[in-house]
């Protein structure tokens, strides 16, 4: 039985804030980035596997919606953490990389890349106490593809 095209579109993204400004140094702002992630999550846009919000960037593992394209999914995530903090300046770059996850091995991988990117960046000791991360216990992403 072949994959579903769901199954085929799990990504692991990278987006950078406009001239690498550290806008998510703020609380309130990474906060507001991880209120607009959930929102579209929500609103069955996509799946969330896992995601950190480090000071002038953020790394996602996301599946859109079979309705979705990813661009359309990245547009709703980006676009709506401009909405909301209605700034005048440059919120992004205009692009991000975006890479297909192929199988588990590429999903643990990218997924252990994201829960310790803040420790590579020496802002904590461990993974579970970055507060703007899915490896924080007060966060719950969406399981994995069930293909992985």
């Amino acid at each position: 039985m072949p994959l579903a095209q769901q199954e085929l579109r799990t990504y692991f993204i990278t987006t950078v804030t406009a001239n690498r400004r550290r806008l998510f140094q703020l609380e309130q702002n990474a906060n507001l980035f991880i209120e607009v992630l959930q929102d579209q999550r929500t609103k069955g846009r996509l799946q969330l596997h896992a995601f950190v919000v480090m000071p002038d960037h953020a790394h996602l593992l996301l599946t859109p919606a079979p309705e979705v394209s990813l661009e359309k999914a990245i547009q709703y995530i980006k676009g709506g953490f401009s909405f909301r903090l209605k700034s005048k300046l440059d919120m992004w770059e205009r692009s991000y990389d975006s890479r297909r996850i192929i199988n588990a091995h590429d999903y643990t991988t990218r997924q252990t890349y994201i829960h310790q990117n803040p420790v590579r960046a020496n802002l904590v000791s461990e993974p579970t106490l970055y507060s703007h991360s899915s490896a924080n216990p007060n966060h719950t992403p969406d399981p994995s593809p069930t293909h992985f």
